[in-house]
Formats: structure tokens, sequence, C-alpha cells
């Protein structure tokens, strides 16, 4: 074992899953062969780093680290190493071959590492039929945010990222929501996968519900009482014209099928305003109004 992961990464031996992560990502960071360029000792620093994360970021092999101090299977065994075995084979009573610590240490790898019999196999150059070879493990996947406007999310377009020293372009699909992950195959460090983990821009005048747009629109009581027609903007920059029938209260959505997004609905959500009574004629009017249109709009909510 070279060193302790624990210290490597700078992190406690009760570190959380959260806390190793963001300590790998940091000194990943730090260390990269593209930050680094031609620095023999950054890029052994960032392999150590790799190794470490690679170790503590999986629970069987942590576990199996922080018992034995080595995370590779028959770590168990490490009390007794080869260097203390007297290996005897060969034909029959009186033949004995011994053999020297070097090619003991060597079979004893192969025995203990490599999965029981099958090290036998493997010494012989037989391999179990059906029997798989252990295929080395990818490299953990690099993490990274990026803001991207509410349009965009909506409606799917192409981001830049500056990931190191380069700069990496993005395809966003349609619909996107708050928090969505992207995954891209080798896209980072060191060849790893690349997760972009998006956050979405508020819009100054939509909201989003699921993949419905809504749209408050404020109109006066006239316009409230008597009906209107009024021009509202839509997601892709075109405007169009909506009937507000008469006696709209404030609250109500009007539809605009297939103007939200991915498929879903844009609303026109009223919010009638209210004036202020200037003077003592207007007043008068307004009672005028409510005796002759009695309402009670209280009227069964408790």
């Amino acid at each position: 074992m070279a060193g302790d992961y624990y210290e490597t990464l700078g992190v406690k031996r009760n570190a959380s899953e959260d806390e190793i992560k963001k300590a790998y990502r940091k000194l990943a960071r730090q260390y990269h062969p593209d930050r680094n360029p031609g620095d023999k000792q950054a890029e052994a620093r960032f392999k150590e780093v790799q190794t470490a994360y690679d170790v503590l970021s999986d629970k069987s092999k942590r576990s199996q680290y922080d018992r034995f101090g080595d995370a590779e299977p028959g770590a168990g065994f490490r009390g007794q190493g080869p260097r203390d075995f007297h290996f005897q084979w060969g034909g029959g009573p009186g033949f004995q071959q011994n053999m020297d610590p070097a090619q003991a240490e060597d079979l004893f790898r192969q025995l203990f590492e490599g999965g029981g019999a099958g090290g036998f196999e493997n010494i012989f150059g037989r391999q179990r039929r059906g029997g798989r070879a252990r295929q080395p493990e990818a490299a953990p996947d690099y993490e990274t945010e990026a803001t991207i406007p509410f349009v965009t999310a909506a409606l799917g377009g192409q981001i830049t990222l500056q990931l190191d020293n380069r700069q990496l372009s993005v395809k966003i699909p349609a619909g996107v929501k708050e928090g969505q992950v992207l995954r891209l195959q080798g896209q980072g460090p060191g060849g790893s996968g690349l997760r972009v983990r998006l956050h979405i821009q508020p819009h100054p005048y939509f909201r989003r519900e699921d993949n419905n747009l809504i749209l408050e629109v404020p109109v006066t009581v006239a316009e409230a009482v008597l009906g209107t027609r009024i021009d509202v903007p839509t997601l892709d920059g075109t405007h169009l014209t909506v009937k507000v029938p008469p006696g709209t209260s404030s609250g109500t959505r009007l539809r605009l099928r297939g103007r939200g997004i991915a498929g879903g609905d844009q609303f026109i959500e009223i919010r009638i305003v209210v004036p202020e009574a200037k003077d003592a004629r207007s007043k008068e009017l307004i009672e005028e109004f409510a005796r002759l249109n009695p309402q009670n709009p209280r009227a069964g909510l408790w």
C-alpha cells in the first residue's frame, strides 16, 4: 500500500461520501495533467489521488481497506506473505524444488489475489471454461455544474463549458429540469465520464409548472367586467391575441394549447388590478354598480 489513502485525500477516517468526493474533485482539478503539462510530480500526485478515491468511494473496498489496510481481495492473508512459505512441487517423494522469494511472491499474488483455484489455472496458462478475466475498473465520473437560461432549458440548445484548459460544447435537450444530470461518456479528465448537473435561471415573467408555462397578465376592472382582447408573449418570442371573456375573475387561467414545454400548454393567469377611487363621483359610481349588481363572493366558503 502506497501511503494512507485518507491522508492522500486530506480527509478524516470517518469522512462521509460527500466529503471524500469533494476532496477528490478539488485535488483532481489541482493536479490534473491538463493543468500541469510536463510536470511529472503533479502527474504522480494525480495518480495517487485517483487510486485513493477508487478505494474510498467504493463501500466494499473501503471496508476492506479499513480492516486490513489494503483494498485488494485476499488482504486478510497479509500477515503471512510469500516469503514465509516453503514450496514443494514436482515428481513425488524425494523430489523438491525450491523457489526464490521473488518467484514465491509472484506465485502467492496469483494464488490469493487472482481468486483462489483460478490462480492455479492462470499460472499454467488455462482459464476455467466460461470464466471471465477481471476487467480494470473505470475511473469514477467527474462532476461539474452549469447554470443555463430558462429558454435553453425549455426549448433545448447548446452551451459551452470551460473544463480545465479546454472548452466543451454540450447539447441540452428540450425540457430539462432543475437539478437534472447529463452524462457525457469519456469527456471528463483522463477520459472519465462527465456528469453535468443543471441549474436553470429564472425567467423575467414566465414560470414553470411541470411542462406547462404560466404567464400572469394584469387587467383592469373594466376589462375584467366587460371583456377584452390582450396581446401576450409566447416562449418562442412570438405574440398571440387572447380573448378575455366578460366577467372574468382574478386567478382565472386561459389555455394556449401546445405553447408550453415539450408538448405542454401555456396558461394566461388573470390578475385584476383595482384602482383607487380618486374623487367622490368615482366612489358614487362604484357604490351604484354594487347596488345594481349584488354579489357575495364568500358565500358558502365557511
